[in-house]
Parts: structure tokens; sequence; C-alpha cells
């Protein structure tokens, strides 16, 4: 059974790292990829608690993302920063998770997820579009 730790092979970890690289790049915006185990009770309420404690909501312009994934609970959480939230709304981020969920169920995880966090980077993008001072103010790395 795959765990967190093991859910994508070191390939599809480096695809995925690479997908939000790319995406960051037409954005200003902030995306982060956090797997764990086990999530009791509410996967939203869990992404949140992980949001805050990744220092997520500390950017500048409140525009960061997190998807969660709780690989043995079978959980899937999309979160935006207020800033980012309030364009988008419960509606499209909803639909990513229900996107990913049918897409984990054809076995294509890393595939359905690099193209989830190009996605996020092109909404991102629209509303807030990568300045020439931009800094990369969170790490592109998955988190456990």
């Amino acid at each position: 059974m795959p765990t967190a730790k093991n859910f994508f092979n070191e390939r599809e970890q480096q695809m995925l790292i690479q997908a939000i690289v790319e995406a960051e790049m037409k954005t200003s915006g902030e995306i982060r990829l956090h797997l764990e185990n086990f999530c009791w009770g509410d996967e939203v309420k869990a992404a949140k608690k992980v949001f805050k404690k990744l220092g997520m909501h500390q950017t500048k312009e409140k525009n960061g993302v997190l998807i969660y994934i709780a690989t043995l609970s079978h959980k899937i959480a999309i979160v935006g920063d207020e800033g980012i939230h309030q364009k988008l709304g419960n509606e499209y981020w909803q639909k990513m998770v229900n996107d990913l969920i049918a897409r984990f169920k054809e076995n294509k995880q890393a595939d359905a997820l690099a193209e989830c966090i190009r996605d996020c980077g092109a909404q991102l993008g629209k509303f807030f579009p990568l300045s020439a001072d931009d800094k990369n103010e969170l790490s592109n790395s998955i988190s456990f």
C-alpha cells in the first residue's frame, strides 16, 4: 500500500516539482503540494492547518495554493489563500478536486496532478501575473 512518501516514485516527484516551477513562471502565486498518510475528519480543515504550518498565509499577495493529499485516507483538498480564493471561489477548487479524483481512479495520479498544478498556475496568472521583481516566497518541494 503506497504511503505518502512513496506514493509517487522519484521520477514522478521530479515531474511534479517541475510542474510547480513551470506553473510559477506564469504567476506571482505560490503553489505547494503536501502528502500525508491519514486525514482524520474533514480534508479541507486538515489542508488549512497544513497551509498555516507551511507558512503559506504569509505570502505578500495572499496568493498561495495548497494541494493536499492524504494517500491512505483517499482524501484530496485544494485550498487557496484569501487573495486568490476571492477571485476563484469554492467552485473552482471543487472542480479541480473532482477532476483529480476521477483521474486518480484511472491510475493517472502523477499526470493528473501535474496538469492540475499547471492549471492552477494559469488561473493564478490571470489575477496575479508574474512581475519582473518576483521572488519565490515558498519552497517548490513536496512536503510530507
